[in-house]
């Protein structure tokens, strides 16, 4: 990697990547804000408002902004997460000015017109309805609520349709205004490209955003619990879980190995022991997410409805099985795996943006793949252990969407666990 970071006079930090094998570019605006930094009142502003740079600005119009990036057969686009906001391009070399332009123009000059918002509030209610029809989707906005009860960490991305139907353009304008600052957010760019070239169309195009936004957001406060969600369905989709580690924990790298072994792939222990022996699942699979001050581990499957008792015990006998017989062989193929996820990742300018970006973000710093790569290597049999113990010393969450009735409680799960 040929990571290159200035810092503009406005705060705003300019990441480049350059990779001469290619003919495109990645680049993006990263801003560290998402939907935890909102009111309990004005959930699913962050997310709106991502729609909404998007259909118009005091120069181009919705149709224009679609019309000129797809001319030069790019594409935009953007995705909402709970810390984070992204706003990303993908372009011909050649076409980096306009990419830049398109940026900077939706992200200071959106025209929030009423017309545009009644017709995205209402896309985004459909979006809101399909991902209530989508259990294996919804279980997670299940999951993150009971982990995180009372707490904006644990509110949804997507807001609620009653508070979305509310939110008027002197609200996300105002939130817009009121997060979006030079100094907590990050255009990164990677591909054939030059990285001064980049310096200076960002100078130029972003020249009014404000220097500093100054964001707050409650502390998260893992607790546990439980949210159940009786449906009429085929299967029961679940997710059970504990408390995670946080980006800058030490073990956080541990507790990825951990994921991956635990049930990151047809090897794991989750899906040999769930799936091929038992034939319990399709799909199930273990996840390790942070937040800057705590976390997530968690299991999905789905499950038929007489299928759960039997599952529900498998699950928590692997985590005490794993935290005992974890074997050598098992953690150098673990760590193989996520080693080449990693370096694989590097080939894509996508990814490679992206990365830049979240570590600015995150660490203050781009961290060398060759650091990273060591602080997998360096994750031995003990580390692993020691996290399934910090796991396992946390109380347990669980959500579940379809038919429960044959899915003990909560209460059950917990002494399992114990």
């Amino acid at each position: 990697m040929s990571v290159r970071v200035t810092t503009l006079p406005s705060g705003l930090r300019v990441a480049t990547d350059e990779m001469t094998t290619v003919e495109t570019v990645s680049l993006g605006m990263w801003v560290d804000v998402g939907t935890r930094h909102e009111a309990r009142e004005i959930n699913g502003v962050a997310h709106l408002l991502e729609h909404m740079a998007f259909k118009g600005t005091a120069r181009r119009s919705a149709l224009k902004i679609a019309e000129e990036i797809e001319a030069v057969g790019g594409h935009l686009n953007a995705y909402t997460a709970r810390e984070q906001t992204a706003y990303y391009a993908k372009i011909l070399k050649e076409d980096l000015a306009l990419g830049v332009d398109l940026l900077a123009d939706i992200l200071q000059h959106s025209a929030f017109d009423e017309a545009e918002l009644k017709r995205e509030r209402a896309v985004v209610l459909q979006e809101i309805g399909q991902a209530q029809d989508t259990p294996d989707d919804i279980v997670f906005d299940h999951f993150q609520l009971a982990a995180f009860p009372d707490q904006s960490l644990g509110r949804p991305v997507l807001g609620s349709a009653e508070i979305v139907s509310s939110l008027s353009r002197d609200t996300i304008r105002g939130y817009m205004t009121g997060h979006y600052g030079a100094a907590n957010m990050v255009l990164a760019a990677a591909g054939r490209l030059e990285h001064e070239r980049v310096v200076d169309l960002a100078q130029r195009a972003f020249d009014v955003l404000p220097a500093e936004r100054k964001t707050t957001t409650d502390a998260a406060r893992y607790a546990g619990g439980e949210k159940r969600d009786e449906r009429d369905l085929e299967q029961v989709h679940m997710v059970i879980g504990l408390g995670g580690l946080p980006y800058g924990d030490p073990d956080y790298y541990a507790a990825a190995v951990f994921s991956t072994l635990f049930g990151g792939g047809m090897s794991s222990r989750l899906f040999q022991e769930v799936r091929e022996k038992r034939g319990l699942v399709y799909s199930i699979y273990s996840f390790a997410g942070s937040y800057r001050d705590g976390g997530l581990f968690g299991v999905y499957a789905g499950t038929g409805e007489n299928d759960v008792a039997e599952l529900v015990p498998v699950v928590c006998e692997q985590f005490h099985r794993a935290a005992a017989e974890i074997g050598a062989e098992e953690m150098q193929r673990a760590r193989a795996q996520l080693k080449a996820s990693l370096l694989m990742s590097l080939e894509s300018t996508s990814s490679r943006a992206e990365q830049m970006a979240n570590h600015l973000l995150i660490h203050g710093r781009v961290l060398p793949t060759e650091e990273l790569v060591r602080r997998v290597e360096a994750v031995d049999e003990a580390a692993v252990r020691r996290v399934v113990k910090r796991l396992l010393a946390t109380p347990p969450t669980l959500a579940a969407v379809g038919p429960l009735r044959r899915l003990e409680s909560l209460d059950a799960i917990a002494a399992r666990l114990a």
